[in-house]
């Protein structure tokens, strides 16, 4: 899957405000929420919080890609964002999250849903992609650059 397929102009955050992991969760879920009037922020929030307490979704260096399957979720939806201030996220190398990729998929897409963690695991750990993403200034400068660099990865 593509990641212009899984995001979307209006899923994309610059400088999301978050004070703590479960706070940006809940915003994402909000804002998941009202792009999809189908799915409701609590659901989508309990969801990413029950994986969570599987163990942290962070993959280290500033980087988590938070995921769950989702109760009558059609498609994949992807969220973007760069967080400011970072954020603790419960990462092995202890670094805050301060860059984002939260990825819903349909309840029975396991071998979707893994496949297309490997690709944005893949995308985010590009040390120059990350580097782009962080300095965007925009919404829509940080959505412009993800799709460059995933078309160019």
């Amino acid at each position: 899957m593509t990641l212009e397929a899984l995001l979307s102009p209006h899923l994309s955050f610059c400088h999301l405000a978050g004070s703590s992991k479960k706070k940006l969760l809940l915003n994402i879920a909000q804002a998941i929420a009202e792009q999809y009037s189908q799915h409701d922020a609590d659901t989508i929030f309990n969801q990413l919080i029950a994986r969570e307490r599987l163990g942290s979704t962070s993959i280290g260096e500033g980087v988590a890609i938070p995921h769950c399957r989702l109760p009558g979720c059609r498609q994949p939806i992807g969220v973007l964002c760069t967080i400011k201030p970072a954020v603790d996220f419960d990462a092995t190398d202890r670094q805050p999250v301060d860059l984002l990729f939260a990825l819903l998929v349909p309840e029975d897409a396991e071998q979707q849903h893994l496949e297309t963690l490997a690709q944005i695991a893949a995308l985010f750990s590009d040390n120059q992609i990350k580097d782009k993403l962080r300095q965007a200034k925009t919404s829509d400068e940080l959505y412009a650059l993800a799709l460059d660099s995933a078309a160019a990865a």
